[in-house]
């Protein structure tokens, strides 16, 4: 008896220490009601359905609970002239509306989009069936955290340009941790933070600094505008993108909160240009990086290639819109406004045709394959 007794509580706690087992606490300080989300800067999914909404209007992160959705077959998704039907579905006009991003639950292929209206109201969407369905933000369950020192309110840059939205630029979870780009209210504003999930009152955050090869110096004030938590060599890396367009490396044990951390330029990808997105496809034992961006083609480029440069770019890139380092490819996918990865394998894109059709649709796998 004794030791079928013991069997059983080493089985038990076998299952308290097993991840799956362990997710089911991630909800724990979720309630239900109105989170309080008053703009969508960026989403991600983190595990057991959950979406993290980076809030910059409000500086917050918020966790909502998408678990009882059900899982929707995509399989076949296109949706043509996306933004009238929004702009219907609102009772409004196309230039009021637009999309901030979109985002694909890895556990069931369910895509979301994120709209601000003109009048300051934010909407979600669930793609169900090749159209739109709204999915209510002012009763559901949810838990949420407050950024410390975010870029304040009336910060503008030498342009006039209002900063605020740039609180959040990109957002991404991994491994029990919200990771967040964007700017603080610091000197040195351009800021990468590592929020605890489930959220606590601990928040890590520190100051970024990289050498910019087009504009030839190095720069503490541009946020990270896209990136990605990877392995480089096996080892944690973050892969950022900028505006104009250095691709900068910084490994994650060398990001320290409360300090001042410098990248690796690996990449001039382009002037006059911003990533929008980007994300990590495996293929055929392969990885990709694909970067969409605002004013260039979708971006392919091979980790091996990554990987194998061990350069840093430390001078100018003096001929305007040129591309050194780390070699990529122009898919044929331009006017790409977001991208996530689909299905395993495959991405995910909102695109602007050359017939102005705006489109949601699957990109070609084709060009991911050796």
């Amino acid at each position: 008896m004794k030791t079928l007794i013991t069997f059983v509580l080493l089985l038990i706690l076998s299952f308290l220490e097993n991840p799956i087992f362990a997710n089911s606490s991630l909800k724990a300080d979720f309630k239900t009601g109105d989170p309080g989300i008053t703009s969508i800067n960026s989403m991600t999914f983190g595990p057991k359905g959950i979406l993290f909404i980076g809030d910059s209007k409000s500086a917050q992160i918020v966790a909502i609970d998408l678990s009882t959705h059900p899982k929707v077959d995509n399989s076949a998704v296109k949706i043509d002239f996306l933004d009238k039907l929004i702009a219907d579905m609102l009772g409004s006009a196309i230039d009021q509306i637009q999309i901030t991003d979109m985002a694909v639950n890895p556990e069931n292929d369910n895509i979301y989009l994120s709209v601000h209206h003109s009048s300051g109201n934010v909407i979600l969407f669930r793609v169900e069936h090749n159209t739109l369905k709204k999915v209510s933000l002012d009763n559901i369950s949810h838990s949420k955290t407050s950024l410390i020192d975010p870029v304040q309110k009336e910060a503008k840059d030498k342009r006039g340009r209002k900063l605020r939205k740039w609180a959040v630029a990109d957002i991404k979870y991994t491994s029990g941790k919200v990771l967040l780009s964007g700017l603080s209210n610091k000197e040195f504003a351009s800021t990468f933070r590592s929020v605890d999930f489930p959220f606590t009152d601990k928040q890590d955050y520190g100051s970024l600094e990289i050498y910019h090869a087009a504009h030839g110096q190095y720069e503490t004030h541009a946020p990270i505008k896209a990136f990605i938590p990877t392995k480089i060599k096996g080892s944690s890396h973050i892969i950022a993108g900028y505006t104009c367009t250095p691709l900068v490396i910084f490994p994650m044990n060398s990001i320290k909160p409360g300090e001042h951390n410098k990248g690796r330029t690996v990449a001039e990808l382009g002037s006059g240009n911003s990533p929008v997105d980007m994300v990590e496809i495996k293929n055929g034992g392969q990885r990709y990086l694909l970067i969409a961006n605002n004013n260039r083609p979708l971006m392919k480029m091979d980790f091996t290639d990554l990987e194998s440069y061990n350069g840093s770019l430390t001078t100018p890139v003096v001929k305007k819109g040129a591309a050194e380092g780390v070699d990529y490819v122009n898919l044929p996918f331009v006017n790409v406004q977001q991208l996530d990865k689909f299905g395993g394998t495959g991405f995910l894109i909102v695109q602007r045709e050359s017939s102005g059709n705006l489109t949601l649709k699957k990109g070609n796998s084709w060009w991911l394959e050796k």
